[in-house]
């Protein structure tokens, strides 16, 4: 188990041209463009089962025809191999050819692993460095586009080194922005839309960090202990009480190296101005090794209740209780948890009426994506080799001083001869 890491930290890499603010009111915006793309695919594994990826992919318009974007990929049906997750950097690109068809290809670097125990994860995951590499047709039917890819993944050192096709679906999605210099800044009374007769679409998303414990219901796997994981969730509100989610967990304790995904739908009750129910389920992938805790294949269900007391508009505290398990494989556990609720409100003029248009501003973020490396990562307090890792940070601006940071990070290299 790694214990802790040395202080000598070296980073290099980029801040996107993505620092954004999102408006809170109508003045100098622009819209800005991208889609999420989901894609399946099934890679034979020389010697064993084939293994089945879901791929996740949200992706930023930077033109006309390219995108730049994050995402990843976890199993769900096929296999052994729950648990199994990898993360990585893309850049697409997509023209229209004829009506409504279009061509697309992209390259994608990153890094993951995963396997039916820890010793077959070296020969599944190499040394947890992937490249893949696509190149496919599709149908745009506006409000969503399907296709076909024939694509190549590679892991470094791997068995997964093969060549197929894979089918994916694309929805775009679009959002407000202005001059990130505007953040902070006060709207003008004449920018309210009611002045002009037009109107602003209120939206409405949150972002919980939150403590969950999973208490295993007669485990099969060599785990038996309950699992305490920490887990960041995005909710986006299609329409004032119901929402989308996505939401990924790491365990801290119990099984530090347990780790999930998941996406699905939820529904809040508000009871009072400071009160309110949610209820939503999910689906996912997730585990460790499946001898460890089995998961089977990675197919996640998570149905959950939450109640939430408001301290004020942005920021609540939830009680949560729910039950996880896996279809495919035999764990199954009673959940119960704490979480911090922030509410980020755009495009909502309710405030200017309530409070006068002093309560309206722009908000600014930072998306910074980079590489680190760190020396002499310490497991049972002997210092080891090092760890390249690709990173993704967000930054919330609070002021001109102080922002609040959310960071992830996957390796791409073996420690210890580990992915």
């Amino acid at each position: 188990m790694i214990k802790h890491f040395s202080n000598l930290l070296v980073v290099m890499g980029i801040s996107l041209g993505a620092d954004f603010s999102v408006a809170q009111e109508r003045s100098n915006l622009s819209k800005a463009e991208g889609m999420v793309m989901l894609d399946y695919e099934v890679i034979p594994v020389p010697g064993d089962k084939s293994i089945d990826l879901m791929g996740f992919h949200f992706f930023s318009k930077m033109n006309d025809w390219m995108y730049l974007g994050v995402g990843g990929y976890a199993p769900l049906f096929i296999g052994e191999y729950g648990g199994f997750m990898a993360l990585d950097v893309t850049a697409h690109v997509q023209r229209r050819i004829f009506g409504n068809f279009f061509a697309d290809a992209g390259l994608s670097v990153g890094g993951g692993g995963g396997g039916k125990s820890p010793q077959q994860s070296k020969i599944l995951s190499g040394t947890g460095g992937y490249v893949k590499s696509y190149l496919g047709l599709g149908y745009d039917f506006e409000d969503f586009s399907v296709g076909v890819n024939f694509a190549k993944m590679k892991f470094t050192k791997s068995t997964i080194d093969h060549s197929q096709l894979n089918i994916f679906v694309q929805v775009p999605f679009s959002y407000s922005v202005s001059p990130y210099a505007s953040s902070g800044d006060r709207p003008f009374l004449a920018d309210k839309p009611d002045s002009r007769g037009t109107s602003v679409d209120s939206s409405e998303n949150t972002l919980t960090l939150g403590l969950d414990n999973f208490v295993q219901v007669k485990p099969e796997g060599l785990n038996k202990a309950t699992i305490n994981v920490a887990d960041l969730q995005f909710s986006h509100f299609m329409t004032k009480n119901s929402y989308w989610y996505v939401n990924a967990g790491v365990g801290y304790r119990g099984l530090p190296l347990y780790n999930h995904v998941l996406a699905g739908l939820g529904y809040r009750v508000p009871i009072s101005s400071h009160i309110n129910l949610y209820s939503q389920v999910a689906l996912g992938s997730g585990g460790y090794a499946p001898e460890t805790i089995n998961t089977g294949p990675g197919l996640l269900v998570y149905p959950k209740i939450s109640a939430e007391y408001l301290f004020d508009k942005n920021f609540g505290f939830l009680l949560s209780a729910g039950y996880l398990f896996a279809p495919k494989g035999s764990s199954k556990n009673y959940t119960v948890g704490a979480s911090l609720n922030y509410h980020i409100h755009s495009g909502d003029w309710s405030s200017v009426a309530n409070d006068g248009v002093e309560s309206v501003f722009y908000r600014g973020y930072r998306i910074n994506l980079f590489q680190q490396t760190q020396f002499n990562v310490k497991s049972r307090d002997i210092a080891q080799s090092r760890i390249n890792l690709l990173s993704l940070q967000l930054d919330n601006i609070v002021n001109d001083h102080v922002y609040i940071p959310i960071q992830t990070s996957i390796a791409y290299n073996a420690y210890l001869g580990y992915p």
